[in-house]
């Protein structure tokens, strides 16, 4: 039943779409549930010291109506064309990046909740058809959520992996000489207790995943940054940027180093774009 509604929504024009966003989910996400809000608040003020209140409460105002447009760009994506979703969802520096797969054998690509994360599975149709595009996910705590999420995305190119199963996939996939585009968001919160790099982030001390790092050590295959901007509403840049071309060269951590400041500099450039109702910094270094 979920997802018949969700068919008959994302057949309605973009316009009815952005009307849904501005004039039903804004007031009732910001106004009436409040969702949130504190949370946004407190990591847009220890993140931005240097701007005012009133700067904060624009980025924060700005966050929640692309948060709403999120939503509804999900449901519209559904009902679109490959052709259609290439067009709104720009990716630069592809080149590169099928170049380093076919003599590497893959590349992990580290995104972040930035814009419309959900939008780069429409647009796998643009990778070379040899190239297998496998994106990492985690299971949502509500089943019937999930359940929808993964009809959503299964009509889009490519395989969805489990992060408990990436590694037997990965093996899996090298073994039968399958070229691979990886594709994770690597900006989520991990537990204190496993966390090995913490780094100065946003002008707090932050812990960061490790596990597209340590994957692309252990395959030696190249990692990209996704750096995703919005050039107007419902159309998005994703710019592909080499942060190692030999992992294997590199200590643990400088590649995390390098995801963590290309990541900084994205979210400077357009600090609405990124998912601040996240409770990022939840967790603090454990004491020595």
């Amino acid at each position: 039943m979920l997802l018949y509604c969700t068919t008959l929504l994302s057949r309605l024009p973009v316009a009815v779409h952005y009307w849904i966003s501005d004039w039903l989910l804004f007031p009732l996400v910001y106004h009436v549930a409040r969702y949130r809000r504190k949370i946004v608040a407190k990591n847009l003020r220890n993140s931005f010291p240097e701007k005012s209140e009133a700067e904060r409460q624009q980025i924060a105002r700005a966050f929640y109506h692309q948060f709403c447009d999120l939503i509804v760009e999900i449901i519209y994506c559904y009902g679109r064309s490959n052709e259609e979703m290439t067009q709104r969802m720009e990716i630069r520096n592809l080149d590169e990046a099928q170049r380093y797969i076919h003599t590497s054998g893959g590349v992990i690509s580290m995104f972040t909740h930035m814009g419309n994360w959900e939008w780069l599975a429409a647009v796998g149709d643009l990778v070379d058809p040899a190239v297998r595009v496998a994106k990492v996910y985690r299971k949502l705590k509500n089943k019937r959520v999930d359940d929808l999420m993964m009809s959503l995305r299964a009509k889009w190119k490519g395989i969805y992996v489990e992060k408990q199963r990436v590694l037997r996939e990965m093996v899996r996939l090298k073994n039968e000489k399958k070229p691979v585009l990886w594709g994770l968001n690597s900006d989520q919160k991990p537990r204190p207790e496993v966390t090995r790099t913490w780094l100065t982030f946003l002008n707090q001390e932050t812990g960061f995943v490790d596990g597209g790092e340590v994957l692309a050590a252990k395959f030696n295959y190249p990692v990209f940054y996704g750096k995703v901007l919005r050039v107007k509403r419902g159309y998005y840049t994703v710019e592909l940027k080499l942060l190692a071309a030999n992992p294997q060269e590199l200590p643990l951590g400088e590649i995390t180093r390098r995801y963590a400041q290309e990541l900084e500099a994205n979210i400077k450039e357009q600090p609405y774009l990124w998912l601040w109702s996240h409770n990022r910094w939840k967790w603090k270094r454990p004491a020595q």
